[in-house]
C-alpha cells in the first residue's frame, strides 16, 4: 500500500472551530474505521503556540488512489468545511 503523508490546516474563520466541533465524533469515528483496516497508522491535531487546534497531521495508507480519493470525499472534516487547506504527498514511515 501506498503511504501519504496528510497535512491539514484549518479555516481561520470565526466560525472554523465550531465546525470542527459539530463534526469531530464523525471525525475520529471515521479515524477509528481506518485503524482498524490498516489504513490509519498515525496523527493528531496541530496546535498553536496556545494549545488551539488549527489543523491535523495523518499518516495513513491506501492500496489505490481511488481508495485514497473515496477517503477524502467522505472525510467529515472536508465536507464539514474545517480543513481550508490540505497536501497530500508520498510517504514512507522508517523501519525503526
Amino acid at each position: 500500500m501506498q503511504q501519504y503523508l496528510i497535512t491539514a490546516y484549518d479555516y481561520t474563520d470565526t466560525e472554523a472551530l465550531e465546525r470542527r466541533l459539530a463534526v469531530r465524533e464523525n471525525h475520529l469515528a471515521g479515524a477509528r474505521r481506518l485503524k482498524e483496516s490498516g489504513n490509519f497508522l498515525t496523527g493528531g491535531a496541530i496546535l498553536d503556540a496556545e494549545g488551539k487546534m488549527i489543523g491535523s497531521m495523518m499518516v495513513a495508507q491506501f492500496a489505490s488512489p481511488d481508495d485514497l480519493e473515496a477517503w477524502q470525499r467522505d472525510e467529515p472534516y472536508l465536507t464539514g468545511r474545517v480543513w481550508e487547506k490540505v497536501e497530500i504527498q508520498p510517504f514512507r514511515m522508517a523501519n525503526v
